[in-house]
């Protein structure tokens, strides 16, 4: 390993980070991050804001899987009143993958419990996990994960508040109550929404080691949760 001090311009403001600057041989380039109508806006924003910073550093390939080409929406239970939704715009379709994914992120939220929605991206996961390198969902996304039958026999978690219905979309999962986030091999799943930032700061310092993780949350001005057993939203719900 090499250490560096880099000047990095972002909107015309230099930051000065000390970055541990790693062998790229086997570090992972391709991120996917799977979309559908009803993803919860954090599970996606935050992890990826914490792997914008990265690629300030580290070579990253974003690529944004949806059903269709079409702009994807947050929004799902329509108040009359409001209009507050966000939509992102996709690269690839999953019946139409990029060539390379290492990592992919599974977001949860009110879309998955569309079943007739979730179907195709149950058997894109099943289908693609194999040849990942590594696969990261948040909150409810574990459920996807679960469905693809990729979470049998491991430990997981998932979303607290919508634990019981969660949970049994995999009851060969070893579910974990009180956990912030949990690692089996090479699968990292978080609890609910602001967790996956978590999981993904932890998956950071697994992979590109803990300064590169440290730099990430500092530039984000993010106060981390390094313990994955610390979760107080198990207590709140009963579990």
């Amino acid at each position: 390993m090499q250490l560096t001090e880099t000047n990095v311009t972002n909107l015309g403001t230099p930051r000065f980070l000390t970055v541990v600057i790693m062998s790229t041989d086997s570090l992972p380039v391709h991120f996917g991050v799977l979309l559908y109508p009803g993803f919860q806006a954090l599970d996606v924003f935050g992890p990826l804001d914490a792997l914008n910073n990265l690629a300030l550093e580290h070579t990253i390939q974003l690529h944004i899987l949806a059903p269709t080409l079409s702009p994807v929406s947050t929004e799902t239970f329509k108040n009359p009143n409001s209009s507050s939704s966000q939509s992102v715009v996709p690269t690839h379709t999953y019946a139409n993958p990029p060539e390379k994914l290492d990592v992919l992120l599974i977001p949860g939220g009110a879309g998955t419990r569309a079943d007739e929605v979730m179907a195709p991206i149950v058997a894109f996961v099943a289908s693609v996990y194999p040849s990942l390198k590594y696969l990261i969902t948040v909150c409810t996304g574990s459920t996807i994960a679960a469905r693809a039958g990729i979470l049998d026999g491991r430990k997981a978690t998932t979303n607290k508040h919508s634990w019981q219905w969660a949970v049994g979309h995999g009851p060969k999962v070893d579910w974990v109550t009180h956990a912030r986030w949990v690692v089996d091999g090479n699968i990292y799943t978080s609890s609910g929404v602001s967790a996956g930032i978590d999981a993904m700061l932890a998956f950071m310092e697994d992979v590109y080691g803990a300064q590169a993780a440290k730099t990430v949350a500092d530039v984000m001005e993010y106060e981390r949760h390094t313990d994955p057993t610390q979760d107080p939203f198990a207590d709140l719900y009963g579990l």
